[in-house]
C-alpha cells in the first residue's frame, strides 16, 4: 500500500513537473529581441535609426577610404611621366579623369600653374599642402561621423532609461499597496533595457571608428609624401628667368618660375 502511495506521489510530481515545463516553454520562446525592442519604448527607434546609419557607414568607410581612393601608384607613375614630358595639359585632363584624393591635388596645383604663368615654387609648394590640407580634412571629418554616432547613442540609452524610471515611479505612485514592489521592479528592468541597447551600439561603433581612424592617418601620411614628391616634380620644370648684372658685376637673382603654357 505504501509503494502504490509513493508511485502515486511520484507520478504526479512528474506530472506538476511536465505541466510546469510546458507552460514555461512558450513564454521563453516570447520572450525575444522584438520584445525587448518594443519594451524599451521610444528612445529605442532613434537607436535603431543610428545602428542603422553606424553600419552603413561603416561598410560605405571599407570601400571607400582605400589606397586606391587616397592615393595610387598607377596615377603617381602616369604624372611623373607627363610631367617629365613637359605636359601638363595631358596631366591636368588625366587628373580630371581621376576621384583620388591625389588627383584632385594634382589638378588644383596644375590649374594654378596654367592660370597663373609666372607663378615660383614657393607659391606652387603652398597651394600643393593648401589643397593636401583640405582633403585630409575631408578625411577625418568623413570617419569622425562614427565617433559621434558612438557619442550619441549611450546618451540616447541614459535619456530612455530616465523617462522609465520617471514613468515606473509614476506608476508606482497610482498602484495599490500590494503591487508596488512588483511594479517597480518590472520598471527598472523595462528602463534599462535602453542604456544597454546604447552601449551595444556604442561599443561596436567606437571600435571601428578606432580601426578607420588609424587606416585614415596612414594614408594622410602616403597623401604627404606624395604632395611632397609631385612638387619635387614640377621642380624640374622650372626655369631660371633672365637676371641683370649691377653696377658691381653682382647678378640679381630672381626665385625659379614656372614656365609659361607655350614653353610646355
Amino acid at each position: 500500500m505504501n509503494r502504490i502511495i509513493s508511485l502515486s506521489a511520484i507520478i504526479g510530481l512528474l506530472s506538476a513537473t511536465s505541466a510546469f515545463g510546458a507552460d514555461a516553454q512558450p513564454n521563453k520562446e516570447q520572450f525575444n529581441i522584438m520584445d525587448l525592442f518594443f519594451q524599451g519604448g521610444p528612445v529605442m527607434y532613434p537607436l535603431a535609426g543610428l545602428s542603422v546609419i553606424a553600419a552603413t557607414l561603416c561598410l560605405l568607410y571599407l570601400f571607400t577610404i582605400r589606397q586606391n581612393s587616397v592615393v595610387s601608384d598607377r596615377f603617381m607613375d602616369e604624372a611623373e611621366s607627363l610631367i617629365r614630358s613637359r605636359d601638363l595639359q595631358g596631366l591636368t585632363a588625366f587628373s580630371r579623369r581621376q576621384s583620388e584624393c591625389m588627383a584632385r591635388i594634382t589638378q588644383r596645383v596644375l590649374d594654378f600653374i596654367i592660370a597663373n604663368p609666372s607663378v615660383t615654387l614657393a607659391e606652387v609648394r603652398e597651394i600643393t599642402e593648401s589643397e593636401g590640407s583640405r582633403q585630409a580634412g575631408i578625411l577625418t571629418a568623413r570617419v569622425s561621423y562614427l565617433s559621434d554616432i558612438g557619442n550619441v547613442a549611450p546618451m540616447l540609452g541614459l535619456l530612455g532609461t530616465v523617462l522609465g524610471m520617471i514613468q515606473a515611479f509614476f506608476d508606482l505612485s497610482h498602484g495599490t499597496e500590494g503591487v508596488k514592489q512588483m511594479e517597480l521592479s518590472s520598471g527598472i528592468s523595462v528602463a534599462l533595457i535602453t542604456t544597454a541597447a546604447g552601449l551595444i551600439i556604442a561599443i561596436p561603433t567606437m571600435l571601428a571608428y578606432a580601426f578607420f581612424r588609424t587606416r585614415t592617418q596612414r594614408y594622410i601620411g602616403e597623401l604627404e609624401a606624395a604632395s611632397s614628391h609631385l612638387v619635387a616634380l614640377l621642380q624640374t620644370l622650372t626655369v631660371r628667368p633672365q637676371t641683370n648684372t649691377n653696377g658691381n658685376g653682382n647678378n640679381r637673382g630672381k626665385d625659379y618660375q614656372m614656365p609659361s603654357p607655350q614653353e610646355m
